[in-house]
Formats: C-alpha cells, sequence, structure tokens
C-alpha cells in the first residue's frame, strides 16, 4: 500500500529536510562518540573510529549496517571459559559485549529456543562462518552449533549447499549475525542463507528461501533507500507465522529504509549500552547512529499510532548497536581482525531475532503489532535520552530523539525479559 500523491508530497518534503539533516550529522562511531572500551569492571568513555564493512550501495543494492571497530583488535584464537575462571573474566575473555554481558543487561535466561530455527539473510558466501561461530561459541561456553550435529546449516540461494555464491565481502556481517543470534539463543538452530548478490531482489528472495527451509524467525541487517520500487518486494518479507527482524539503518534520522519500512517485520533500531552502578546495572540512550524515519511509500499500520508521521515509522525495538559499546564478534575472512568489536544495527537485529526465538512464540510476531500492546510495554526498557541527530536537531521530536514512550531511534524500547517476546 502506497499512500496518496498529496499524502505523499507532504511526507516527501518533510523528509527532504530530514536528508539534508542526515547529510550534516557526524558519521556515526567516529570519534565523536563515546561508550565503554571494556564490559567488566568500570565503564570507561573512549573515541571509537570505525569503518563501514558494506560501504556504499548502488542502486537497486543493499548495504549491510555492520560497523567494524578500528581501535580494537583481540588476536585469533579460543579463549577458554576455565582459563576465565582462572584468571579473572576481564583477563581472559575478549574486549566486548558477550553473551554473558548481554543476558544480564536484557535479563535473559540461558536455556529456551531448542524448536527454534533462526535464519539469517546475507549477500555472498562467508568461507569461515561455520569455523568462526565455533571459536565464538567455545571462548563464551556455549555448546557446539556444527553442520555435524545439525545445528548449523548453510545454503545459498536457492537452498542447496553449493555451489555457494561468489564471496561478496560481507563476511563479518555474517559473522556478527551467527555471533548475536548464539548469544541470545544459545540452543537455536541457524541457517546462513547466502544470497547470489546483494541486490535487493536476490536478499529478498532469500527470505523466501529460509522460510521455505523451516525458519522459525528470519533476521535482516541490510538496507537500501526506500523508492517507488520498494514496495515491490514486501511481500518477500510477509510470511504468517515467521517473525522477521530488519535493521533500521547507521545514518541516523533521515529517510527510512527497506525492508525495515515494511509493515509485516519488526524494526530494529539501536542503543548505546554502558554498566553503571544502577539495579539494572547498565544505562542505555539512543545510539546516534541508530536509523529513524518516516516511510513516504508505505501507509501507517493501523497498530501504529504515533502522531507526527502519516507513514510507516521506523523503529518498533531496539537492543545495542553502538561500535563504541559493542560485542565481541569473531571473523578470519575478509580482512577479519580475529576477535573485534562490531556494532551497527546489524548487531540488534539478529540478536532481537534471537530473543524472539528464546520466547518460542515466533507466530504472534508476524507483525510487529504485538510490541505496541500495553503489556508488551511493560516488558521493555523505555530507553529515554540521546539522539540520532548531532550537527542539527529535528526540534525535540520523538521521530530522532529518546523520550518517555515510543520514539524512532529505539521504539518502545529494549528487551526486559521474555514477557514482551512471547515467553
Amino acid at each position: 500500500m502506497t499512500f496518496t500523491s498529496s499524502t505523499r508530497s507532504r511526507t516527501v518534503a518533510g523528509l527532504a529536510m530530514a536528508a539534508v539533516t542526515a547529510v550534516l550529522v557526524a558519521t556515526p562511531g567516529t570519534a565523536n562518540a563515546t561508550g565503554s572500551g571494556a564490559t567488566n569492571g568500570a565503564t570507561t568513555t573512549q573515541a571509537a573510529p570505525v569503518r563501514d564493512v558494506c560501504g556504499t550501495a548502488e542502486p537497486g543494492y543493499a548495504r549491510c549496517f555492520a560497523e567494524l571497530r578500528t581501535d580494537v583488535q583481540g588476536g585469533v584464537g579460543v579463549r577458554g571459559m576455565a582459563a576465565a575462571s582462572a584468571t579473572g573474566h576481564a583477563a581472559s575473555l575478549p574486549r566486548g559485549l558477550g553473551p554473558a554481558d548481554l543476558r544480564a543487561a536484557y535479563k535473559l535466561p540461558a536455556t529456551g529456543g531448542e524448536n527454534q530455527t533462526v535464519a539469517i539473510v546475507d549477500a555472498g558466501d562467508a568461507p569461515t562462518a561455520e569455523a568462526d561461530l565455533a571459536v565464538y561459541r567455545s571462548t563464551y561456553g556455549l555448546p557446539p552449533c556444527t553442520t555435524a550435529n545439525g545445528c548449523f546449516t548453510k545454503v545459498n540461494q536457492a537452498g542447496t549447499a553449493s555451489p555457494p555464491p561468489s564471496n561478496q565481502g560481507w563476511s563479518m556481517e555474517v559473522a556478527l549475525d551467527l555471533d548475536m543470534v548464539s548469544a541470545a539463543c544459545p540452543n537455536c538452530r541457524i541457517i546462513l542463507v547466502e544470497a547470489d548478490s546483494a541486490s535487493s531482489l536476490d536478499l529478498a528472495e532469500s527470505v523466501d528461501t529460509a522460510v521455505r527451509l523451516g525458519a522459525t524467525e528470519v533476521s535482516n541487517s541490510y538496507g537500501a533507500t526506500e523508492s517507488g520500487y520498494s514496495p515491490t518486494l514486501a511481500s518477500h518479507y510477509a510470511h504468517p507465522g515467521v517473525a522477521i527482524t530488519v535493521s533500521s539503518g547507521d545514518s541516523g534520522y533521515g529517510i527510512a529504509s527497506a525492508p525495515a519500512i515494511y509493515p509485516s517485520v519488526i524494526a530494529v533500531g539501536g542503543t548505546s549500552l554502558t554498566k553503571d552502578s544502577s539495579a539494572r546495572g547498565y544505562a542505555e540512550k539512543a545510539w546516534s547512529g541508530a536509523g529513524s524515519g518516516c516511510s513516504a511509500w508505505i501507509a501507517k499500520p493501523a497498530w501504529q499510532k504515533d502522531r507526527h508521521c502519516p507513514g510507516r515509522m521506523v523503529s518498533d525495538v531496539s537492543a545495542v548497536a553502538d561500535p563504541a559499546t559493542g560485542p565481541a564478534i569473531y571473523v578470519t575472512a575478509d580482512g577479519g581482525p580475529g576477535w573485534g568489536i562490531v556494532g551497527g544495527t546489524s548487531a540488534s537485529a539478529p540478536f532481537i531475532a534471537g530473543v524472539i526465538a528464546l520466547g518460542g512464540h515466533p507466530e504472534r510476531f508476524a507483525d510487529a503489532s504485538s510490541l505496541y500492546s500495553a503489556s508488551a510495554r511493560a516488558g521493555l526498557y523505555d530507553v529515554v535520552g540521546g539522539s540520532n541527530v548531532e550537527s542539527m536537531d529535528c526540534g525535540g521530536d520523538y521521530q530522532c530523539k529518546a523520550v518517555a514512550g515510543y520514539d524512532g531511534p529505539t521504539g518502545n524500547g529494549s528487551p526486559k525479559g521474555l514477557s514482551a517476546f512471547g515467553g
């Protein structure tokens, strides 16, 4: 569904100003970003220089939303949990948030999800995906997830194991997706669907493949600026009974991206997450890069009630995405550093997919409507503070600032246990 021409004109006019704003926003995660460089002990504040893993996409193609910190490299190989017990958690484990940190921050159980299969959709072959995943899971004491034990499956866009597509340079994105699903739901099965290319059509058709192969949740950590072409692919992201999460983007406030704009998906924004002395043990605010925007092409779903956007508003929920406070991942292909810290909403989308899998009821998330109920909001941390506009202001509006209740950068909030996610 699209707007009438008059409605679209009003919205596009507003978004044109947003686009100007977005150009003036400092690049997310550069020296302007601050956050925790360590996850154990006192929180420290430091600059977090990053590089976009996938770079700029050509028209008709999507880019992934992974951002690698260039100031952190932890070497290669497994960091044993036994050594961690003997020498101290901080001394042995990689820098960055690990599964235990994420479970503590979002009050998640360590068990559940045994009957769930989370698919991640990415572009091109990641040749070391399974081996890198094994290092990550072994380091953090998670159960093995391999082809041999039936937990891990890697297929091409057609759904077969071979031939794999050509490498598109997304291996770091793949590792981030696999590691974040593993952190949220260690007992879930995982399917990696490798699209033939990063074209929006190939990625969309790969979602269909993931569902055909039995995925109960599908995570998509990529997007392209919405256009008149975007609505033609919406049906690929609508699969009743399956929860589909999508990253909101890493360019802050501005023109929304597809597939995050589709009414059948859960659009996942991003936060900065740091340890503190509060009862929760963590402070959380909107990440400056978290994508938010008002769609000019997709009408507002009936369950979305925000006042200043006549179209589909992004986001719905959120989780940590700031590279300055981000998760540790392990990747060795495509220039991967071994251990590193990678953020972007490419981290939050697969994590939320894993949280939904942990809850065990993906059929409740054929769209994001259930996350807007009063009962669901009670099961979310209402993220207040922070903005995804730095150089210009959007008038204090919820579309770019994390305010009490719903807002664009963080949606209705971040997980506080499983009650909002079917648990």
